[in-house]
């Protein structure tokens, strides 16, 4: 009998399995996983430097940054932020540092970092892993859970189920009365086929507007144009927020691009004073507003702008530019995901579960945390945030019980 079974080997599960067992340092803790290996998406994080977390110390607008599951993650923010986060790999030996853009990494730029320290307390506390495990079954009985798995039988006081975006483990659960939100991608690129865009990849703008056409929805930040399309983070935050209606669309819309995010006529008036004070320049050689030469070459091959100088801008060809810098139109067919990185939304629903506990409201000792929840954020070391707040809050609840 163990104090707690913890389904799934993830960031999740095995931060939930180390809190408990810092707080009860007798518990008997397993952790199961279908697969060969564990912490997977730990390991290929942020580029296989693991953006651990987000320097966002407010849980009032840290929630703005999950289109799902802000409302119920305002009280556990309260309880356990970036910052608890943080000063807790402090204390374990891993350091680490806010990046620009409000990342966080370890100071080693290294996953093995986390994925060390956490293998490290597991041998600490006598926390078992067992590889090559899948669930089958649960059953709830006289206070205990009995999971049926490709390995045998065992039971538990406790269960947490953190087994990410797996249909099997919804489908098991849809069978014991939890209503699930039909899972669809949420983190996606755009697949776009433009000449524009044709040899750029690579390129990217730094602070770029995009909006998808038809909607409210729009996103700002890097952009960058890759060999299938357009993605960086501008494209990632408009796919988590409007992840559903462009499911319904079948990946198929309009977006517009605003790649300088600047005043259209702070553009014009740039414009007419290159025209007035530097005329003998050619356009196409004297790229403005700090874009990559190649990708203002292709923008004047759009405005008609061959050899011409800047002296002889017509109105027409100034408008052309303006309207390719601010207001670029591009047809999206389809999407691509990273599969290692994979994030969906939708799961368990967010009511079936009192999130001052993450205990579930209808089995009594089954927790749940991760991506099995109706729950996801945009990128940026979010959805591994609210993963370690939900383990905290259910470890803590956990420890609590006799």
């Amino acid at each position: 009998m163990y104090d707690l079974i913890v389904i799934g080997g993830g960031a999740a599960g095995f931060f939930t399995a180390i809190q408990l067992a810092e707080r009860r340092s007798d518990a008997k803790i397993l952790i199961l996983e279908k697969s060969n290996k564990v912490l997977a998406k730990v390991k290929v994080s942020g580029g296989g430097r693991c953006n651990v977390t987000h320097a966002c110390f407010i849980p009032s607008d840290m929630i703005d940054h999950y289109p799902r599951g802000n409302k119920e993650l305002l009280g556990p923010f309260h309880r356990f932020l970036c910052g608890d986060m943080m000063a807790w790999l402090s204390e374990q030996g891993v350091e680490t540092k806010i990046e620009e853009d409000g990342r966080v990494f370890p100071v080693s730029d290294s996953s093995e970092s986390i994925i060390a320290c956490f293998m490290k307390l597991c041998t600490k506390y006598n926390i078992e892993i067992q590889m090559h495990c899948g669930l089958e079954g649960l059953v709830h009985q006289q206070e205990a859970w009995t999971i049926s798995s490709t390995q045998g039988t065992y039971q538990a006081k406790s269960i947490m189920l953190s087994t990410g975006s797996t249909p099997s483990v919804w489908k098991l659960m849809a069978g014991m009365g939890y209503e699930i939100v039909e899972p669809v991608p949420s983190l996606f690129t755009f697949n776009i086929k433009s000449k524009l865009l044709e040899e750029l990849q690579g390129l990217s703008m730094p602070q770029a507007i995009v909006q998808i056409l038809g909607t409210d929805f729009s996103a700002s930040g890097p952009l960058l144009i890759t060999h299938w399309g357009l993605s960086g983070p501008a494209i990632l935050k408009l796919s988590s927020w409007a992840a559903r209606d462009l499911h319904q669309l079948d990946y198929e819309f309009t977006i517009q691009i605003d790649w300088l995010g600047m005043d259209v006529e702070e553009l014009r008036n740039t414009l007419e004073d290159q025209k007035k004070n530097a005329g003998k320049r050619t356009v196409k050689k004297h790229p403005l507003f700090g874009m990559p030469r190649r990708l203002w070459e292709s923008f004047c091959y759009e405005a008609i702008l061959r050899e011409d100088n800047y002296g002889s801008m017509t109105s027409v060809q100034i408008d052309a530019l303006i309207k390719t810098l601010s207001a670029s139109t591009f047809e999206v067919k389809g999407k691509s995901t990273f599969k290692e990185e994979f994030v969906t939304c939708g799961g368990i629903e967010r009511k079936q579960i009192d999130f001052k506990s993450m205990q579930s409201k209808i089995h009594p000792g089954l927790y749940m945390a991760g991506e099995v929840l109706d729950i996801d954020a945009i990128t940026g070391g979010f959805n591994f945030q609210a993963a370690w707040t939900e383990a905290f809050i259910a470890a803590e609840d956990i420890a609590g019980k006799d």
